[in-house]
């Protein structure tokens, strides 16, 4: 289930914001009343204008020339570029002097801070320490002086590496990392277990992980943003680690780094890094913002990385299908001998993909709430415009590799609004996603997958069903604000939303009306079917 009712607080705050700045007065310069009550202050502030001025000019002659390079050098504004707008996470900490932490709070969604230097894990403490080792032989220093400089804390950081920093509930969930910043007299401390010479990012696999649509939009997708700019020299530490988790998504891990991830909490061993990124950088909902990525990497690389890990197995999947074939093959030959080249032949079309044939159509069906109740009739509308259909219903234990196959062979989805929606990054760009769209859930269905699936360069269309389409139908009145003004309901909270709109709905599609929708992908498919084929080389 996608927890998108709380990200309607965030939009809140913002129009909040801009309220509080409308109603901020301004002062008309032009008035003269204005003019009369102000002239005296701004006598004076000239004159304090005029006695600074001649303190800057003559301070050098008093004070050494290095006040006015403080003056003119002074800390603290070299960031005030990021308040234009521009997402602070490609700029701020991209530059982390060694021995220094750097942590990024300004984003609204996650929490991101760097490390540099001698970096080295405590799992007891739950904590990730930088240590600078300084230099204690000046004699001047006493025995006592020394000591105390030993072990002293020079800066602590406390962060709960996950992408959801707004949902408060969720995030006092997530397990608090301490990084802490020491001076250290380095004989005097645990060495390391492990010493690895490549970075780290540290991440959390708590909150939703558990639900596809959160598996891919708060970790996956920013695992890619975060670490794809070291080429897979990267070792992956994550709190609260599932073995579920890296055997499901183990495919994609090995395309993001070449080593094996940590369990922070399993493992008491000291692993020591180079540098470290603790949290993960998000840009928005199933997307990457390719203008705040080196490289200009957008989502459709990210497809293309998901390609890249799925087609060793599927390849691997073809193979067995194949022999299983043969040897069904060979068990009929004996029986009852014949043209055994036919047979051969009639295997290979049988198991591998022929993008001749007519438009695949997959139906990925949902049991429970917001199932479409007549979609046997669905499949044979379907099948009667000419598309081969198949229906996929995947759960938590599908292989992805299966459902990827299935997905980037066929031309168009369609899917009821759920987190199975998420699969859409699965179909080809250029592909047709309709997503059925029922009462109550019209703005997180455009904006969780309608909205990413555009970006991705899919032929989206939604089909927003009618009261009489929606099981509601038979249990509320018509002139019921729950068939007739869904918005105002969900205007309530989750708990409403949750109750009616995504636990009690199912779905009757006025096939009639779908039917349109249907039509216009198919002519759509073909004829880029038939674009592609005219642009082969002969």
């Amino acid at each position: 289930m996608v927890h998108y009712h709380r990200y309607h607080q965030l939009r809140k705050v913002a129009e909040s914001i801009k309220d509080e700045e409308s109603q901020n007065p301004v002062l008309d310069c032009s008035s003269s009343g204005y003019y009369k009550k102000t002239r005296p202050k701004l006598l004076s502030f000239l004159f304090l204008i005029t006695f600074l001025s001649c303190c800057y000019v003559l301070a050098p002659l008093f004070l050494g020339p290095s006040f006015t390079l403080s003056l003119l050098y002074s800390p603290g504004t070299e960031n005030d570029d990021n308040q234009d707008g521009v997402d602070v996470n490609a700029s701020t900490c991209s530059s982390v002097s060694s021995g220094t932490i750097c942590c990024d709070r300004s984003g609204y969604r996650s929490d991101i801070c760097v490390m540099k230097g001698d970096i080295r894990t405590h799992t007891a403490s739950s904590s990730i320490f930088l240590y600078n080792s300084r230099s204690l032989n000046n004699v001047s220093r006493t025995v006592e002086g020394k000591k105390g400089e030993e072990n002293q804390i020079l800066q602590h950081e406390k962060i709960r590496p996950y992408t959801r920093k707004w949902e408060t509930s969720v995030m006092d969930t997530i397990d608090e990392l301490n990084l802490i910043s020491k001076k250290v007299n380095l004989g005097n401390v645990h060495g390391c277990d492990v010493q690895h010479d490549v970075p780290a990012v540290f991440f959390s696999n708590g909150g939703y992980t558990g639900n596809v649509y959160h598996e891919f939009n708060d970790g996956i997708i920013p695992l890619y943003i975060t670490s794809q700019h070291f080429k897979k020299k990267v070792v992956f530490v994550i709190l609260e680690y599932h073995n579920w988790w890296i055997m499901k998504y183990g495919d994609i891990l090995s395309h993001l780094s070449d080593f094996p991830a940590i369990n922070f909490r399993g493992d008491n061993r000291t692993h020591c890094f180079p540098e470290a990124i603790v949290g993960l950088r998000i840009h928005d909902e199933l997307t990457v913002d390719s203008s705040l990525m080196e490289g200009n990497k957008s989502i459709v690389d990210f497809r293309n990385l998901l390609d890249k890990a799925y087609w060793p197995r599927i390849k691997g999947l073809i193979q067995d299908e194949e022999k299983k074939a043969q040897e069904k093959l060979r068990q009929q030959i004996s029986l009852s001998p014949s043209s055994e080249a036919s047979q051969q032949k009639y295997i290979k079309q049988g198991v591998q993909e022929n993008p001749l044939k007519r438009p695949k159509l997959v139906i990925l069906s949902r049991s429970g709430s917001r199932a479409i109740t007549n979609e046997n009739l669905l499949v044979k509308m379907a099948e009667e415009i000419g598309f081969k259909v198949k229906v996929l219903k995947p759960d938590r234990t599908t292989e992805m590799a299966k459902i990827y196959r299935v997905l980037n062979a066929s031309d168009v989805m369609i899917g009821v609004h759920g987190a199975a929606m998420t699969h859409f990054l699965f179909l080809r760009p250029g592909s047709v996603f309709i997503q059925v769209v029922p009462l109550g859930t019209t703005w997180a269905a455009e904006t969780y997958y309608g909205e990413p699936a555009k970006k991705l360069g899919l032929k989206y269309i939604g089909y927003e069903i009618q009261p009489r389409e929606s099981s509601l139908y038979e249990r509320y009145d018509r002139n019921d604000p729950v068939l007739r003004d869904p918005r105002s309901i969900t205007k309530k909270g989750w708990e409403y939303t949750k109750k009616i709109y995504l636990d009690s709905q199912n779905v009757i599609l006025d096939l009639r009306r779908f039917k349109k929708r249907l039509h216009r992908a198919y002519e759509y498919t073909v004829s880029k079917s038939n674009m592609n084929l005219q642009h082969q080389p002969q």
